[in-house]
């Protein structure tokens, strides 16, 4: 009887290192900070306790194997007694297999995943005891496998993460998305602010072709009712060709200049007026424009390549964009370039930007290597498209609706449905 009961408090144990083990691994270290924050003490144990994981799996596994191991010797050494010959050893085998699945591994590693933090502060005080306790040993262990790996050209002592701080955020986000616990604006919303440093400038700057511009050596006249039409308050000034921005007229600046010349217009230099022109390269991460907005006191950047040329600009709205969505004010016309069909596809202009485009309808076509929706069928094909040629990559079909000369303006794009 004392032997049976002795196996029971094994198995007991076993379910204790095998419940420690899933919640202490599964516990989310950035919970237990929180609950530290506001006082809850085994909160802090959790996380001194989870600082070495290698430490904490190798008592863990210590022990456990160590009753596991004891409770089987026991129980077969009972069984061989009541049934001499090999009988005992397989029916030992088959109640220690039993007990130990169902009691000593399954039931705690469930009740430990289903409410990992309480189980996880429950037993961080006892486990870290055992840890110090078995440090030694598992001291010992540790030294044996690293060697062992290091022959096999394994080194496990840098510890270095696969995955950066930002990657793993990024990981949760998508993940808890997927699974309902986050709708997409909110997704959108953190994968923007966590995104700024792997975005660069050119990827959502507003192409030079796009760009409202004013010759500086027109008359003041024309340059003021120009202004006055666009619906931009930073217009940018150049002088003999477009490449030569000279400066950015601010529409309340020009309103001051003309206030204080009597309400008139004549006589005024705009490029005196003009705000002095920034440039920035294409190469530039958001984050690093948007700290340098900030530094500066700017809104307002023109985006210029190795050489020099200007191929756009970018402004502050267009980064809070990337964060929180389109802004629109009473200026702004509606969102075009993206038309639903009633048969499921979507009608594309090939100047809408990859990003906006999966951020829209959630999809994840890849921006790598173009900018545009355009660029990535020009991409793909390695050819300048044809119109009514249809491509297939992705899991989706491309087909080309119009062009003009070589740039594809407008684009069908479908999902690829599989056959059963």
């Amino acid at each position: 009887m004392s032997v049976l009961l002795f196996v029971l408090l094994l198995l007991a144990m076993s379910a204790f290192f095998s419940g420690s083990e899933t919640a202490l691994t599964a516990t989310s270290r950035a919970r237990m900070r929180s609950m530290e924050e506001k006082g809850v003490k085994s909160a802090g144990a959790v996380i001194r306790l989870t600082e070495n994981k290698e430490r904490l799996i190798g008592a863990i596994l210590l022990g456990n194997n160590l009753v596991n191991i004891l409770a089987s010797a026991l129980t077969t050494s009972v069984f061989a007694a009541m049934f001499p010959g090999g009988a005992g050893v397989a029916i030992a085998t088959a109640v220690m297999t039993v007990l130990v699945l169902v009691f000593s591994e399954v039931a705690p590693k469930t009740a430990a995943i289903a409410r990992p933090d309480p189980f996880a502060m429950a037993v961080a005080r006892p486990m870290a005891f055992l840890v110090r306790l078995l440090a030694p040993i598992t001291g010992v262990i540790q030294f044996i496998v690293r060697s062992t790996l290091r022959l096999f050209g394994l080194d496990v002592s840098a510890q270095a993460q696969v995955l950066s701080a930002t990657e793993e955020l990024i990981g949760a986000v998508e993940l808890h998305h997927e699974e309902g616990a986050m709708d997409k604006h909110a997704r959108d919303l953190l994968r923007g602010a966590l995104e700024l440093d792997e975005i660069s400038v050119e990827e959502i700057m507003r192409h030079r072709k796009n760009i409202e511009m004013l010759d500086a050596d027109k008359p003041v006249l024309e340059i003021v009712e120009a202004v006055l039409a666009s619906n931009h308050t930073r217009i940018p000034l150049y002088a003999e060709e477009p490449d030569n921005v000279v400066g950015v007229l601010h529409a309340k600046d020009l309103l001051r200049a003309i206030w204080a010349n009597g309400n008139k217009v004549d006589g005024l230099d705009v490029t005196a007026i003009a705000m002095p022109p920034y440039f920035v390269p294409e190469t530039t991460t958001l984050q690093e424009q948007l700290d340098a907005f900030k530094a500066n006191q700017q809104h307002f950047a023109l985006v210029v390549d190795e050489y020099g040329s200007i191929q756009g600009l970018v402004t502050l709205e267009d980064i809070l964009e990337e964060i929180v969505g389109e802004i629109e004010d009473e200026y702004d016309a509606p969102v075009v370039g993206v038309r639903k069909q009633p048969d499921g596809s979507v009608v594309v202009d090939g100047d809408v930007t990859i990003r906006d485009l999966n951020r829209t309808l959630d999809w994840r076509l890849p921006d790598e290597e173009a900018v545009t929706i355009a660029g990535l069928v020009i991409h793909e094909a390695r050819t300048i498209p044809d119109i009514g040629q249809v491509f297939s990559f992705f899991g989706f079909r491309f087909e080309v609706l119009k062009k003009r000369r070589n740039q594809v303006t407008s684009l069908r794009i479908a999902p690829v449905v599989e056959p059963a």
